[in-house]
């Protein structure tokens, strides 16, 4: 560690004339004693360690609250409420998987009922994460036929699990109940 360098006296003025009312900021706004005072040593040390560059700062006095501000944000983030927990909480079940994740009980039925040619296109694309553009270099088609390849294959993928897991959807559209079908 570099030896401690003597106090600035630009920076012993300063703290002079701010110290009580950077103590009295910091007592407002946080409202425990001691975490006032162990913020208030925190902005001083941060002002010893700017050396002369202290000296340089325009407004000692809104440097000193910008960093105590600072100081009190972080202490904040840092600190994490606990609450204690009740000895008699029951405990939570796990929460069923909505239909529409659990379709995927159907899916590996289904690829196998559609097309060879859109089953790979949506195994790569949608299951893979394959780029369409590189699906599109990897099987010799342009970026749009392989977009619209894409997208006629999940049309018909759609159109077989609605009917061959008996697909219902309720009165907004979405997936609220099927018939699960296990892969072959």
């Amino acid at each position: 560690m570099p030896p401690a360098e003597p106090a600035l006296p630009c920076l012993l003025d300063a703290w002079k004339h701010h110290e009580s009312e950077l103590r009295g900021f910091l007592m407002r706004r946080v409202a425990d004693g001691h975490l006032a005072d162990d913020l208030l040593q925190e902005v001083f040390l941060k002002a010893i360690r700017q050396g002369l560059g202290f000296c340089e700062i325009d407004n000692p006095r809104a440097w000193l609250f910008q960093v105590a501000r600072n100081a009190m944000i972080d202490h904040a983030r840092l600190a994490k409420a606990e609450v204690p927990l009740p000895d008699d909480l029951p405990s939570a079940e796990v929460e069923a998987l909505a239909p529409i994740d659990r379709m995927t009980e159907c899916l590996g039925r289904v690829l196998t009922e559609i097309p060879a040619d859109d089953a790979e296109i949506v195994r790569k694309c949608d299951l893979e994460g394959m780029k369409q553009k590189d699906f599109a270099d990897a099987a010799g088609l342009t970026l749009p036929a392989a977009k619209s390849r894409l997208l006629r294959a999940r049309a018909r993928l759609r159109e077989v699990m609605t009917t061959n897991c008996q697909v219902t959807l309720d009165d907004s559209g979405n997936v609220c109940c099927f018939v699960p079908r296990s892969s072959p």
